[in-house]
């Protein structure tokens, strides 16, 4: 792959199916979103995300964590969840959601094995306002486009609008050739099973078993099998 801050979409043949699908996507996450208060903060999740957030104004909605599945994300949004299974190397899916005014401070991912990739899904209308910062090179998001980028470079975020922003983010192993794919490959199953990552589970397992007491208790919404999608719904890219 080479060194880079942002890589071009066109060497990843995946993300064409994925922009192809990507109003499917928003379509569940704006189920998720009708009760977005009581969704967890990044950090109630993740404890180390303490250094860089510290509000409820950066929540997240896990689908898949370091190959882990978050039951719930799956039940809610199992178009989605389908699509992120067919992502070669797809280790962390999720949605990220940062509110009006929510600067994300500078920081940096731990590990060169894996990139991670973002899907536009909730802009802001001032968009060039809602800015990533990795390395010296900035980009913005656009709805149903998405980046690519090395995390391990120094990153930082502003949403200086007052509107949301929320995207698809997803973390995918970096193509290599054998036998370093294969190495890679072991280095992130084995920090699946780190003290940091299990930590984290039991965080989204506890997050999930309140926000199912939580929804039974207002009941919100229909019950989650009335929501299953018929067969076909999954759009092929013909790109």
């Amino acid at each position: 792959m080479g060194e880079a801050t942002f890589f071009g979409n066109d060497r990843f043949s995946w993300i064409a199916e994925i922009e192809a699908n990507w109003t499917t996507i928003r379509d569940e996450l704006e189920r998720v979103l009708e009760d977005r208060d009581a969704l967890p903060n990044f950090q109630d999740i993740s404890r180390d995300q303490i250094e860089i957030t510290d509000d409820d104004r950066w929540k997240t909605f896990f689908l898949y964590g370091y190959g882990f599945e978050a039951k719930l994300g799956v039940e809610m949004c199992p178009r989605t969840a389908e699509l992120m299974r067919r992502i070669p190397g797809m280790t962390t899916a999720m949605f990220s959601i940062l509110s009006p005014r929510k600067h994300i401070l500078d920081h940096r991912g731990p590990y060169k094995g894996v990139l991670r990739y973002h899907l536009g899904l909730i802009v802001p209308r001032d968009a060039p306002a809602c800015r990533i910062r990795v390395g010296e090179d900035f980009r913005h998001w656009v709805e149903g486009e998405s980046m690519i980028f090395d995390d391990t470079y120094n990153h930082e975020v502003w949403n200086d609008t007052d509107e949301t922003r929320v995207v698809l983010f997803v973390d995918v192993l970096r193509p290599l050739p054998e036998p370093e794919s294969l190495i890679n490959r072991l280095i992130v199953e084995a920090i699946s099973y780190s003290p940091f990552v299990l930590d984290a589970k039991r965080n989204q397992e506890a997050w999930e078993a309140r926000y199912r007491t939580h929804r039974q208790g207002r009941q919100v919404v229909q019950p989650l099998t009335a929501h299953r999608p018929t067969p076909g719904t999954i759009r092929s890219s013909r790109r």
